[in-house]
């Protein structure tokens, strides 16, 4: 019997977790330290501002008041004829045991289930312990908020300082009526919303929207918030009732963005064509079905070719991506430059798009002729369909004489065709048929245009800028010959203007 009561004790003795003892004294100082450096690491959690904190015992009684004095006084006496503790041991200053409710003990310790008490390691880890001690660092405001009863216009006020407030105990709706004001009035946005989202919740919509017809500051909110969260259904209920049929229309008529199904989108914009629109909506939204029809029939059409692989602008540039739901500008393109040499009566032909969306008043999407001048320009260039470009800009007249013309000027068209790597011939020929001379030259010279330059220079009868020009071309090149075979002949030399006769003399000597 003795043995093993021996045994058990070399157990306990030689385990890591020591089991709880009032007697022994190191037991006490590992207790201690522990509690020590728990209490270090809760200063992480807990803010240091002594001054604006109240430390409270178990009991709810703040520390350093009369009746906690008088309690402490007690039980001190009671304490020390009961006995005094030891210091502790290796001559480090003691630690007297208070009996005071406030101490390092009672934060960690207390009975578990069978009615023992827990060791430190053990309350550290139980969460029904854990806050206990934050708790005792709560700032007076924090205190005071769960037992002042807030007016509306402080619990505006701490709204905007960003502090945690119930608006539970609103609960009249003279009350939520009068909250809604007191943040309208103190012009704060966040505050407004927070509390349209309370109303929203607490409220019948018919009585909210009846009340908020009559607060427009706080209706132009709930609307915005209802269209950035998404709310359909209470967002068109609003409208309805405020009866703004134009809204109502608008609102159903951006729900097609959600739908990603073209034949789905399709059958949604044509449902919202007999709604309430003005003329200009109405229009557009006519429009946007014309064209998601016609590119659903072009984009199948197209699909079925590229996959046989006999047509052969397909096969030398494949479709990087669909065309469906796309705007109106880039369908255009795309008819240019894979159907453009179709005849008018097709869908997919550039002509009949120009004819369906023809510049009118009753049409909201609209191609002009520059734009349509441009986008088929573009399109040909990329391909390098210079005959196609040259068809473009030739126009007949009623007597059968063609000439070139170019709505969007031809330094535009220059440029443009600079752009897609042009030659040197079909850009000269572009370049002699912009009409302001310095414009002209300035292009010639920028794209290296050398017959546009010298014929230019010898119309105007400027030998100094041909001599000058001479210096710039290659060495032996057509240019240079072209030059000086204008400069040394007798016949125009004699007609070239001299724009400074003693540099002329100069040269000549």
């Amino acid at each position: 019997m003795n043995r093993t009561k021996i045994d058990e004790e070399e157990y306990w003795h030689s385990s890591k977790c020591k089991a709880f003892t009032f007697d022994d004294e190191e037991d006490e100082l590992f207790q201690l330290k522990e509690s020590k450096r728990a209490v270090n690491s809760l200063r992480d959690i807990v803010d240091d501002d002594d001054d604006d904190l109240e430390k409270i015992t178990w009991s709810g009684e703040p520390v350093g008041s009369i009746s906690w004095s008088i309690k402490e006084t007690a039980s001190s006496s009671t304490n020390s004829s009961e006995g005094r503790d030891v210091n502790l041991q290796k001559g480090s200053s003691g630690f007297p045991k208070q009996a005071s409710s406030y101490s390092l003990s009672s934060f960690f310790k207390g009975r578990n289930k069978h009615g023992s008490f827990q060791s430190l390691s053990d309350a550290l880890t139980d969460t029904s312990f854990k806050n206990y001690a934050p708790e005792l660092c709560r700032s007076k405001a924090d205190y005071k908020d769960y037992s002042s009863d807030w007016s509306p216009k402080d619990t505006v006020r701490r709204l905007q300082r960003g502090k945690v407030c119930s608006l539970e105990r609103f609960r009249s709706l003279q009350d939520k009526l009068l909250l809604l004001d007191e943040a309208v009035a103190a012009h704060n946005g966040n505050v407004i919303t927070a509390i349209l989202i309370f109303l929203k919740r607490t409220l019948k919509k018919e009585i909210l929207f009846r009340e908020l017809e009559l607060r427009q500051v706080a209706l132009h909110h709930l609307i915005h918030f209802l269209k950035e969260t998404g709310d359909q259904k209470l967002l068109l209920d609003l409208l309805r009732f405020l009866d703004r049929t134009e809204e109502v229309a608008l609102t159903q008529y951006r729900e097609h963005l959600s739908i990603r199904d073209a034949e789905k989108r399709k059958d949604f914009l044509k449902s919202c064509i007999g709604l309430s629109f003005s003329p200009d909506d109405a229009a557009h939204i006519q429009d946007h079905y014309t064209l998601l029809e016609r590119q659903i029939i072009i984009e199948a059409n197209d699909k079925h070719l590229e996959s046989a692989g006999q047509t052969e602008i397909f096969r030398k540039y494949p479709r990087k991506a669909s065309i469906l739901n796309m705007p109106l500008v880039t369908t255009l393109f795309y008819s240019c430059f894979y159907h453009y040499t179709e005849a008018e009566g097709t869908f997919s032909s550039p002509a009949n798009l120009k004819k369906t969306f023809k510049e009118c008043d009753f049409s909201a999407l609209q191609i002009p002729d520059k734009q349509y001048v441009l986008t088929a320009l573009a399109a040909r260039a990329k391909l390098r369909a210079w005959h196609d470009v040259d068809a473009l800009f030739t126009t007949k007249n009623w007597l059968g004489y063609t000439k070139k013309r170019a709505p969007i000027g031809f330094h535009r068209v220059v440029e443009i065709l600079q752009r897609n790597n042009a030659p040197v011939q079909v850009l000269q020929e572009y370049v002699w048929l912009v009409e302001d001379v310095e414009t002209k030259l300035n292009l010639a010279v920028k794209y290296k245009c050398h017959d546009v330059v010298i014929d230019t220079y010898r119309d105007l009868k400027d030998r100094v800028q041909l001599m000058a020009y001479r210096c710039k071309v290659e060495r032996g090149s057509p240019a240079e010959e072209k030059i000086d075979s204008i400069l040394n002949n007798p016949v125009r030399k004699s007609n070239v203007y001299v724009a400074n006769p003693v540099e002329e003399l100069k040269d000549a000597y």
